[in-house]
């Protein structure tokens, strides 16, 4: 660990219950590493009220309690604070390290790629979530030095036994896990009917087509749970609008978005289905850990022909990538990389 004293601001996670999430997953590593919580305690209230004064009093805090020569590591985009906090710890002499989540320039477009960036260029360090998304951040001019995370991280309390397949001629089984709604996952109207050789799971509330013998919606189950009972052998990552190609905004944006999906999928030791042009599926296919598709209907094609040892070889890589999921090995990389 560095000498410079290292610190992050926590704050309340309105939308978030209590673990499973890659903010709250950061900051618990943070604390592994050495770093200190100096805003007020983790929270998740849902009551904007609650939500704005407690992340306004845990940034005023932090700003009174910043070290001066030392590092301070914030999760991006935060509302409102992000660039007082980066000007603040520069005036103390601190160095900022900023963890990308979401670009508000891409998917929502929110703000403008030049106001993104002029935001970003107040930080010292920045962690992509992957190569992708770095390029980008280097062709767009910021000025900060660049790693890459490669994957999310993903704590759990559980751990699941490792599994394997033998038999031949076997029904695999895909899932599909997440929020469920037309304008994110219409593919899946076109998907669900089409003809296939496995059985398709989808956990998730309110999905309005009926279960088949193939077909099969399981409704909402928690992270722990899920990790310890699923019976699925792959986990799909796909979004927008089509099977041939993951397109609309929200399928577009694979293409530089590192899903907390296919870290959740792998924590659970289900080797992952992704689309081809996705951020992440160079990873995915340099790790072994999954099949890489330009539609889904090849997965028929693809299934029929796998055999139960290139199915174990994958499984094992998986079960091998968990564990580093959990103790936190690609954030703790990405750190430890920056000249600091």
């Amino acid at each position: 660990m560095n000498k410079r004293k290292s610190v992050y601001i926590s704050r309340n996670y309105k939308g978030v219950s209590a673990g499973n999430d890659a903010r709250t997953d950061t900051e618990a590593l943070l604390d592994d590493f050495g770093y200190r919580n100096i805003g007020l305690k983790q929270s998740f209230s849902q009551s904007k009220v609650t939500d704005f004064i407690r992340n306004l009093s845990g940034t005023i805090k932090g700003i009174i309690v910043m070290p001066v020569n030392g590092i301070i590591f914030i999760q991006y985009p935060t509302k409102k604070y992000y660039v007082l906090l980066c000007k603040i710890a520069h005036l103390k002499h601190t160095k900022v390290i900023s963890l990308m989540h979401d670009l508000g320039s891409f998917r929502r477009k929110k703000i403008s790629v030049g106001q993104e960036i002029g935001r970003l260029n107040n930080s010292d360090f920045i962690i992509a979530t992957n190569q992708k998304m770095k390029d980008w951040l280097i062709d767009n001019n910021v000025k900060a030095e660049i790693n890459s995370l490669g994957i999310w991280h993903f704590l759990s309390k559980e751990e699941r036994k490792p599994e394997f397949r033998s038999e031949d001629n076997y029904s695999y089984r895909i899932c599909y896990a997440g929020a469920l709604n037309r304008r994110k996952n219409a593919f899946l109207y076109e998907f669900i009917p089409s003809p296939r050789n496995f059985i398709l799971n989808i956990y998730g509330d309110r999905f309005d087509i009926p279960d088949t013998n193939d077909f099969h919606c399981r409704g909402y189950i928690d992270s722990d749970t899920f990790i310890l009972t699923n019976n699925d052998d792959f986990g799909l990552v796909w979004d927008g609008d089509s099977m041939d190609e993951c397109s609309g905004s929200f399928g577009a944006y694979l293409k530089y978005n590192t899903p907390h999906k296919v870290s959740f999928y792998i924590k659970s030791h289900l080797p992952v289905i992704i689309w081809k042009h996705a951020a992440l599926a160079p990873f995915i296919e340099e790790n072994r850990i999954g099949i890489t598709i330009d539609s889904l209907t090849e997965i028929n094609g693809i299934l029929s022909s796998m055999t139960p040892g290139y199915y174990n070889e994958m499984k094992r890589n998986v079960i091998e990538m968990s564990k580093k999921l959990q103790s936190g090995f690609y954030l703790k990389q990405a750190i430890d990389k920056f000249n600091i």
